[in-house]
């Protein structure tokens, strides 16, 4: 069992930045950021393997939104910039046991979530 606690969303203009934090009780081979706008299904951001640092993006958040982890305190980062209103939506960090970062990219879901973070960009 693992727990993740999200923190770090809000309310912000088209433009800004935000970072969003992820506190993991323990650590598994990777965890991931996804994201649910108001009506549609959840969906893939970003991923980090906890032992390398090496990460994957969406396309459509790739050199704009930076994954990162700090492996001692086991808290992963997503840092966001030139917020776009589409990226409104709930992040959510989950993680799932045996699983790599390019796995959840490719489709395969966590196990594990946190309760969520609102991010709201106004245009």
């Amino acid at each position: 069992q693992v727990t993740l606690v999200e923190s770090g969303g809000g309310l912000v203009q088209s433009g800004a930045s935000l970072r969003l934090s992820c506190a993991a009780s323990g650590r598994t081979v990777a965890s991931a950021w996804f994201r649910q706008a108001p009506g549609k299904e959840r969906q893939f951001v970003a991923a980090i393997n906890w032992q390398t640092g090496s990460t994957v993006y969406d396309g459509s958040v790739k050199d704009r939104f930076f994954i990162s982890r700090d492996y001692a305190e086991i808290t992963m980062y997503l840092q966001m910039n030139d917020l776009k209103p589409e990226d409104t939506a709930v992040y959510y960090c989950g993680t799932k046991p045996f699983t790599t970062a390019q796995a959840m990219y490719t489709g395969t879901k966590p196990a594990y979530w946190g309760q969520g973070t609102q991010v709201t960009v106004s245009s």
